[in-house]
């Protein structure tokens, strides 16, 4: 990483309230942008000998385990929709064909800095931008949002985060929006491996039992309005 995205990441919340998250976030951040940046991971013999890290390797694992959030919660066209912790979505998911409004938020300067780029390019009417953030502290506005998708992100913190994240998404929804994201299910077969994998590439993973997170949605409000299990992850559309 060059010395300019470590500066980035060292300032990235300079500008807001100081948390206890900091640390989990840029430690997060730094994993992912050595991954967008292509750059190499060195790790122990017996976890590249694991079945889970050469998929990885050969780059057919992400789609594998991706939440397919639209099936849940597809974007309608004209609805104002804030993807949190986006990565390069935009340039991956069919946005053109939903004709929706795509806002992002995201704590890898590096996917910002692509979507930001090339999102423009892509489709100029429907791309919004991205900011760069947390997911407890979005930089929008209250109830400025049809519809919050967050997917992929949710098992690097534990659930006194995820709590903070299920409020402030609860402030930028409009009345009546709904919240898609994912939980990793300790229960699947694959759940473990892939733990270990990725906390060897940099970043923990809590194995938190999928009543406890129930229990957290149920505690801010939200009510659980569909569910699709994946092979991975436990798929939530909520509605507060």
């Amino acid at each position: 990483m060059s010395k300019k995205s470590d500066s980035q990441l060292q300032n990235l919340f300079s500008s807001q309230k100081l948390t206890n998250w900091d640390e989990r976030l840029a430690q997060i951040a730094y994993r992912f942008n050595r991954e967008y940046q292509g750059e190499t991971f060195e790790l122990p013999i017996e976890v590249q000998a694991m079945p889970i890290f050469r998929e990885w390797i050969a780059g057919s694992f992400s789609g594998r385990i991706a939440s397919s959030f639209w099936e849940i919660a597809q974007p309608q066209k004209n609805q104002h929709c804030i993807d949190i912790g986006c990565g390069i979505s935009f340039l991956i998911y069919p946005w053109r064909d939903w004709q929706a409004f795509f806002h992002g938020q995201e704590i890898s300067n590096v996917a910002r800095d692509t979507l930001n780029s090339r999102g423009p390019q892509l489709n100029s009417k429907l791309f919004k931008g991205v900011e760069l953030g947390a997911a407890d502290q979005l930089s929008y506005s209250s109830e400025q949002f049809d519809l919050a998708i967050a997917t992929g992100f949710s098992c690097y913190f534990p659930l006194e985060y995820w709590n903070a994240v299920l409020m402030e998404v609860k402030r930028v929804l409009k009345p009546g929006g709904h919240f898609v994201f994912d939980i990793l299910n300790p229960e699947q077969p694959l759940a473990e491996d892939w733990a270990v994998l990725e906390t060897y590439l940099g970043a923990e993973v809590f194995l938190e039992p999928l009543a406890e997170w129930e229990k957290t949605i149920k505690a801010t409000g939200a009510k659980v309005i569909a569910q699709k299990s994946t092979e991975l992850f436990e798929l939530y559309k909520v509605r507060f």
